[in-house]
Parts: C-alpha cells; structure tokens; sequence
C-alpha cells in the first residue's frame, strides 16, 4: 500500500459515461466493497446524448444530464462506492476537449484519493468508442502525472503514487454475450468502422471471480432507468449470459509497482496480504 500507511486499499476506477460503471465494472467494485476496499468512481460526462426512448419524449441534453447523474448516484449506493466524482464533459465530445486539462483534473482527483489501483478501459476503448479512449489515455497520463512532483495541477496537492494501473479486457465470451443482446457492436466514426476488440486469453493477466456479486451488479445496472430501453434484450437474456458478463472480469495490467505474478486473481496482489476476503 502506497506510503505504508495503516489504511483500507483504495480503489479508483476513471469512466466516461454513467452506467459504465454498473455495465462495465461493477463486478469488482462491489466484490471490493464488500471486502472493506474503499471504491471511487471519477465519470467524465452525464451520458445527455444516451436516449433510447421515443425521440418525442426525449427531455433534451441538460435534464437527461440531471437524469442520469441521480441515476448513477443511485447505482452508485447499490455498488457500495464511497465517492462518485463527475467531471462537466459533454457526452460525445471527450476526444475533442483540451486533454492537458482533462488529466490535470485527474490528476487532482488521484492525488486526493490516493488509490492503491486505478482501472479504466483499455486503449481501444473496448469496442472504439470514443468517449473510452479519450478516458483511457487521459487516465493513463494522470497515473504518471500524479506521481510527478514537477507535474502541476490546480490544488497543487502532493503527489501520489499508485501501485497497479490496469485496463479492462474483455474475452471473447463477453463480446458473444453482448452481441446476443445488441447485435454487432459496431460505430462509425469519421467514415471508419469500429467494432469491439476482445483480448486473447493470453494477453489477460488478471481474472476476477465476481460470480457472488453479479445480482448487484444488475440491479445497480437496473437503477439507470433512462437506458433501460436500450438495456430490455439485455434484460431478455437467459441467466447464463448475465453469469458470462458479471461472474468474471478480466483485465490487462498495465503497470505494476509491486511484485505480484501472473495469473492474478486480485487487483490488489502485492498490496495486501495473500488471501485477503
């Protein structure tokens, strides 16, 4: 643990969007909570361009905004996360906002935190969106940046340091139990197709047995209410498919400042003792 201080483990997962949270990685910030592991969520945006209802019942950008920042705060309690920071970006427009900004305010966020582990997206930004990859690499810059006594930001706190950085890394399993609800996961941007990239097994170092914690994480997913819409076929899938997208994450450990060896089955090995609950 960062400092050696006497301290519950921190962890901090930086997002674009309310219910990336609860879709993407709510698996291990309730198996953390659970454990006693302080959780914390930073999201960039307020999600005001996510409607799936009828167009003539759209509430417009700014109150779907209000809309879906209750409903994080909501999924948020059902997550057990002790903070949730929202930055003012607009949904759909990370990529394009000043990034020595964006990771300045991360930066600050880390600082204050002080997480043992921060978790993101990875660098495709699961399936090209955007919005993730902007996150990503913002995020990564800030793990660095927060470490860096010359690196400035507006509280001028002292630096910090985290242990373990990792990515999110889907397998091809979830992308099949996704695509079972969805379709193609598909975008087009600027005239280019995207579709989701799943990581190999072999490229995954870390896999998190989540399986106790799956029903919360589904009805943290159910308190976005706004995008249950879009979410019914998801709702529609037999139990085995929520099993497949919840009962295990996978992630790709980016950096590591303490030993710890591959397999992991724990974001925080090497940071407390082995076989911790």
């Amino acid at each position: 643990m960062s400092g050696g201080t006497a301290r519950s483990p921190r962890l901090l997962c930086i997002l674009a969007h309310p219910d990336d949270e609860s879709l993407g990685v709510g698996g291990i910030l309730a198996k953390y909570a659970a454990q006693g592991v302080e959780t914390y969520l930073v999201t960039a945006t307020r999600g005001e361009k996510g409607w799936f209802g009828p167009p003539e019942d759209n509430p417009g950008p700014t109150e779907l905004g209000r809309i879906r920042e209750s409903e994080l705060k909501e999924a948020a309690k059902v997550l057990g996360l002790r903070e949730v920071n929202l930055l003012d970006y607009h949904d759909g427009e990370l990529e394009k906002a000043d990034q020595c900004v964006l990771t300045q305010q991360l930066v600050g966020h880390i600082r204050r935190i002080r997480p043992d582990v921060v978790v993101t997206f990875d660098q495709n930004g699961v399936y090209g969106h955007p919005d993730h990859i902007a996150a990503t690499r913002a995020a990564t810059a800030a793990v660095l940046g927060a470490a860096d006594a010359g690196f400035s930001e507006p509280g001028r706190l002292t630096p910090h340091t985290v242990s373990k950085l990792y990515y999110f890394a889907w397998t091809d399993e979830v992308r099949q139990a996704y695509e079972a609800a969805f379709g193609e996961l598909v975008m087009q941007i600027n005239g280019v197709e995207r579709r989701a990239v799943p990581w190999p097994h072999w490229a995954i170092s870390t896999w998190i047995d989540t399986s106790a914690h799956w029903e919360t994480v589904w009805e943290a997913i159910k308190c976005h209410c706004s995008q249950l819409p879009g979410y019914q076929k998801l709702l529609d899938l037999p139990e085995e498919y929520h099993r497949v997208l919840w009962g295990r994450l996978t992630f790709h450990r980016v950096l590591t400042l303490v030993p710890t060896t591959d397999p992991e089955d724990d974001l925080f090995a090497g940071i407390r003792p082995s076989g911790t609950p």
